[in-house]
């Protein structure tokens, strides 16, 4: 044992930065893995960085660079631990992580359900699929689950309220980009960031203070998470709104509910019950299908189909496109403030 291990050992603390032995990348004491698994786990780490690319995750490319994929330095710094606690990780050495450090790591080398839950076997932690919400896509049969519903519209949401997919008659009623890929595709972003004469929900007073205790209640599975976290800020810097809202503290669970909505395309109110249905093989997501309230509301929903200009069929982006609201430039206002 070095000099360096001894007082590590003597203090519980690394005096050069680093974590001591048996702590993860934040400091908490952890169980590690079996001395078997540590090389494999090494080997494992090391194989998905190196397939991760700086343009993957957002980052320029930078000059001289020798390794394939991400630095330790870049996955450390995207993750949220320290450099000194990744790179031991990554050699085998005996420290530990927690299901939080693990799930940071997991996003930052975009790892699958299927990786995710191997890294976690070979860290030597208990594997909970529900705490991954930050699923980016649906299969085809989800789609088609959601295309099927159409007229009624229907989306699938994850926990942080990430709009995975969409049908038709989901995009005909909120008839806003929802899904420009050069937007937050979030609907909580979309609607506190977007002026009340754009929005479509009605009674946003009302709507907006449940949807944001939604979130909170997936949030406590996540608090601490870099994701989460740098969501949470950019919307509270985005809507003065929003972070009123959340400093309320208050919770409440994904259910049932009569929302109203209004389009520029149709007179009159739109009412429609909304309900959640969770997804198997998609952690804490949920399917959200609104039909109508009324009779008002079913003929209104057949106006707006009315106005596509293709057939069903040719999917959520054309019926996207065939239905822009007017003046979206200038009724977009990412300073929207509720009033």
């Amino acid at each position: 044992m070095t000099t360096r291990q001894r007082r590590t050992a003597h203090t519980g603390r690394d005096t050069g930065g680093g974590p001591a032995p048996g702590q993860d990348g934040r400091g908490q004491d952890r169980r590690g893995p079996a001395p078997g698994r540590r090389p494999e786990l090494a080997a494992f780490l090391r194989s998905r960085r190196a397939r991760v690319t700086p343009a993957d995750v957002g980052m320029p490319p930078g000059l001289r660079r020798r390794t394939p994929g991400l630095r330790r330095e870049e996955v450390a710094q995207l993750s949220g631990v320290g450099v000194t606690w990744y790179t031991w990780l990554e050699q085998g050495r005996p420290i530990n992580a927690s299901p939080q450090v693990l799930d940071a790591v997991a996003r930052t080398l975009r790892l699958d359900p299927p990786e995710r839950e191997h890294l976690y076997q070979l860290a030597g932690v208990a594997f909970m699929p529900g705490r991954e919400s930050d699923t980016l896509e649906v299969g085809e049969e989800i789609q088609g689950i959601i295309d099927a519903l159409d007229p009624h519209p229907a989306a699938v949401y994850n926990a942080r309220y990430d709009v995975l997919a969409t049908n038709p008659a989901y995009l005909d009623l909120f008839g806003i980009p929802l899904m420009d890929e050069s937007r937050v595709r979030n609907v909580l972003w979309t609607l506190f960031t977007t002026s009340e004469r754009a929005c479509p929900v009605v009674h946003r007073s009302q709507e907006l203070p449940l949807m944001v205790a939604t979130l909170r209640s997936g949030y406590g599975r996540h608090a601490g998470e870099p994701a989460w976290e740098s969501f949470i800020e950019a919307l509270s810097a985005a809507s003065p709104y929003f972070t009123k809202l959340w400093r309320s503290g208050d919770v409440a669970p994904p259910g049932r509910r009569v929302k109203t909505f209004r389009h520029w395309a149709v007179t009159g109110d739109i009412r429609l019950t909304s309900v959640s249905l969770t997804v198997n093989g998609l952690p804490e997501c949920r399917i959200v299908a609104y039909t109508p309230a009324d009779e008002e509301s079913v003929g209104r929903l057949a106006e707006l189909r009315a106005r596509r200009r293709g057939p069903c069929e040719a999917g959520p982006r054309a019926a996207q496109a065939e239905i822009p609201p007017p003046d979206w430039g200038r009724d977009f206002d990412c300073g929207a403030k509720e009033n």
